[in-house]
């Protein structure tokens, strides 16, 4: 092989890990919104007020026959989101690691999580129940996406680039979920102006956290590549494990 034809083949190389670079950023920016708007500020109050309009004189709902004090219903699909999400990671992890095949798992989590948080918008009256499963669903898919994403880091950047790349990522998620936050709060705190009940507008800014999660997952199914598993020798670890410098984005 030439010395010029071997220059244009890393040249190649470079540019596309640049493109999957680049297309691995916004899925950050695609599914930050949910930590933000839904998980930290909308949903826990808002649940909690559903839960509270369901419960009996005594103040308890009862999910499937359990007794729960309607103030303290939203932690126990969070609870029982995280022990669904330790169940299903190594599954997933497994999966990818057997096929190479990280993109479709990938796709799965994502639009998973937004349908459940897209359907958000339909949690209103006394439909606590509907929230706590959304929830479960949305929280344990977010965990899993954030799992396959960042396995693809040490694929598409070397070691020597790898913290920089992090970075980046993280900046782009902190700016998507700031962004619709602030526009959502804005949103809530104007939403007479806008013609909307308290209620509604609440239930809008749940709803465009899962419409913004899945037109932006678009990007990085596109550019990111799956690879041919290779294989790991006695010593040496599973390809697909390398770890994401830095805490996992998912749990902001």
């Amino acid at each position: 092989m030439s010395t010029g034809t071997a220059r244009a083949e890393a040249a190649d190389e470079s540019a596309g890990l640049g493109r999957e670079q680049r297309g691995w950023y916004v899925y950050d920016w695609a599914c930050s919104v949910y930590s933000t708007s839904v998980l930290t500020v909308f949903l826990g109050p808002y649940l909690t007020s559903v839960a509270e309009h369901a419960a009996d004189a005594d103040g308890y709902v009862h999910p499937l026959g359990v007794p729960v004090r309607a103030g303290s219903f939203f932690a126990y699909p969070v609870s029982l989101s995280v022990i669904l999400a330790v169940v299903v990671m190594p599954l997933a992890g497994s999966a990818a690691d057997r096929t190479g095949r990280k993109k479709p798992l990938l796709a799965a989590a994502a639009y998973t999580g937004a349908a459940a948080t897209t359907g958000m918008f339909f949690l209103d009256g006394d439909r606590y129940l509907l929230g706590g499963v959304l929830l479960v669903v949305a929280n344990a898919a977010q965990s899993v996406g954030m799992m396959l994403y960042n396995s693809y880091l040490p694929q598409i950047a070397p070691p020597e680039q790898r913290d920089a790349v992090s970075s980046r990522g993280w900046a782009f998620g902190y700016a998507a979920g700031s962004l619709v936050l602030v526009a959502n709060l804005v949103l809530y705190s104007a939403h007479d102006s806008f013609g909307l009940s308290e209620t509604a507008t609440v239930r809008v800014c749940l709803a465009s956290a899962g419409l913004w999660w899945g037109a932006f997952t678009l990007v990085p199914l596109r550019r990111l590549r799956d690879r041919p598993r290779a294989w790991a020798g006695p010593h040496q670890g599973r390809g697909s494990w390398p770890r994401r410098s830095g805490t996992c984005a998912g749990t902001r």
